[in-house]
């Protein structure tokens, strides 16, 4: 069983920087596939980007080259550094933990475990 708590969302103009982070409870945590997520209102909710239990990571196209995933397994966090935020980055953004060994999609269905979400809004 996992529990993850995300904060460090909140108000940022376009082209400005936002740290998320995702605090897990649980003492297998480094045995996990992470992964961020967001829902825009009147979207799926779709995938950020992820970090394997290995160490391979995964961004969206949307986000590549301004979003960063880390993960600090002696501190059971995980982090998405957002850097040169644009108006469609605004969603809730949630964190979420997968028990596969391997990966190869990034689909909500995939991952256990969710946070409760964290609002990030991106003004211009």
């Amino acid at each position: 069983q996992v529990q993850l708590v995300e904060s460090g969302g909140g108000l940022v103009q376009a082209g400005g920087s936002l740290r998320l982070s995702c605090a897990a409870s649980g003492r297998t945590f480094s045995n996990y596939n992470l992964g961020w997520f967001r829902q825009a209102p009147g979207k799926e909710r779709e995938v950020v980007a992820a970090v394997h239990w290995a160490g391979a990571t995964y961004y969206a196209d949307s986000v590549k080259g301004r979003f960063t995933i880390s993960r600090d397994n002696g501190k059971n966090r995980v982090y998405l550094q957002m850097d040169s935020l644009k108006r469609e980055d605004t969603a809730v953004y949630y964190c979420a933990a997968d028990q596969r060994r391997g990966w190869g999609t990034f689909y909500p269905s995939d991952y256990d475990y969710w946070g409760q979400g964290t609002q990030v809004t991106v003004s211009s």
